[in-house]
């Protein structure tokens, strides 16, 4: 396939338009005469702007399906209504819930994982591969702090006393499945659990906390170097209590990701963690749930009604209970606070990639990645998107 015309979104600039090859579902290079590579299929991006596909991290679900409840089918069809959006990879993503229920959630995300074939760029099923490809599982706890528990459910945490307490956490099988895991380090046994999940080559990222500073240091020493949805349930920056959010701006080996969803947090804060971590250190993410890509109602998630009013989620406790934007609406957001495309790249693909140990493989328009793509008009809407150099959304018209 040949991509020519566009304006290639790369790791320190914005292209000039340019033609992009792809063979075998991998990039190949930016030929200047491109009739010599002979495509069997040739597509004009004149006027779009092409980016690396965007990778969410978190996200629990859309267009009516939650991850925890979701049968293969149903994980297919978030796929898909992601791929519109411009998001290539995603981590489906676990409120606590009983051991049952993460059990069937895995053995779907599993069965996804399968049919579409792992990390290989081909699959001989299009309809499988037509999706958004899941990476793995995000544990958003269970062991996480009640005092800032957001929209999760309290009866559900739990506490670690030893390796045991992790016996019935479903993992996924196959030597590329990503494990990752929300954790709050004061609780219980919380340091412990991180020191081993890191020995078990976990993710481990500090959030839904009120931990104090020594205690965070302790966590990060143990392998915890991210935090999730920076400045959201986590304790406050206050003049004589730092909190978590003072020490997780000072901290330069910790990275955090953040939902730019202008609800969450004020575009004020989005520039002071900016101006802070720097474009190398933020994640965007969409913290997204079941109504996504719905529109304003009232929607059952986790057993509980939640509202969403002008894309504003609220449930019975009038707290904010997950988003409904997408990594699309997050990268609008974030171009319209004048932070320059390439970062805004880095930020929705190159860093999730990072995080998640894929950036050999995804996050950036290079010679010898994936061809995870996804082009963009001047509006901001996503025209065309690519998974592994297939076709998974087109509205070049």
């Amino acid at each position: 396939m040949l991509l020519r015309n566009a304006r290639l979104v790369l790791q320190d600039r914005v292209s000039e338009p340019t033609n992009l090859l792809i063979t075998g579902g991998r990039i190949m290079g930016f030929p200047s005469q491109p009739e010599r590579s002979q495509p069997t299929r040739v597509l004009d991006l004149d006027g779009l702007t092409l980016y690396p596909g965007f990778i969410d991290a978190h996200i629990h679900g859309a267009v009516g399906v939650d991850a925890l409840e979701a049968s293969m089918g149903d994980l297919r069809r978030v796929a898909r209504f992601l791929a519109t959006r411009g998001v290539t990879a995603w981590l489906p993503t676990l409120v606590p819930a009983p051991a049952d229920d993460y059990r069937r959630a895995t053995e779907s995300i599993g069965s996804l994982m399968d049919a579409q074939g792992g990390d290989e760029t081909t699959n001989t099923d299009d309809d499988e591969a037509s999706g958004a490809r899941a990476l793995g599982v995000h544990y958003e706890g269970p062991f996480v702090n009640t005092a800032q528990c957001g929209a999760l459910r309290t009866e559900f945490f739990r506490t670690f006393r030893n390796s045991s307490s992790l016996d019935d956490l479903s993992t996924l099988t196959g030597a590329h499945a990503v494990h990752m895991m929300t954790v709050a380090p004061e609780t219980d046994g919380g340091v412990a659990l991180i020191r081993e999940l890191t020995a078990r080559g976990w993710i481990v990222s500090i959030g839904h906390t009120r931990a104090d500073l020594p205690t965070l240091d302790a966590a990060c020493e143990a392998g915890a170097r991210h935090m999730t949805h920076f400045f959201n349930a986590m304790s406050p920056l206050h003049h004589r209590a730092p909190g978590a959010v003072g020490w997780g701006l000072l901290r330069d080996e910790v990275t955090c990701d953040i939902i730019a969803d202008g609800v969450h947090c004020d575009p004020l804060m989005l520039r002071l963690a900016l101006r802070c971590k720097t474009a190398d250190r933020l994640a965007l993410i969409s913290d997204a749930v079941l109504p996504a890509g719905l529109g304003d109602g009232d929607y059952t998630v986790w057993g509980e009604t939640i509202s969403v009013t002008d894309g504003r989620t609220r449930n019975a406790r009038g707290s904010i209970a997950g988003s409904v934007i997408t990594m699309l609406d997050a990268v609008r957001l974030m171009l319209s606070l004048d932070v320059p495309a390439h970062e805004v790249a880095r930020m929705a693909a190159l860093n999730p990639a990072r995080l998640l140990r894929v950036d050999h493989e995804r996050g950036s328009i290079e010679v010898g990645k994936r061809a995870d793509l996804v082009a963009i008009d001047d509006e901001g809407r996503a025209r065309l998107t690519l998974v592994g150099g297939r076709v998974a959304f087109d509205a070049l018209g």
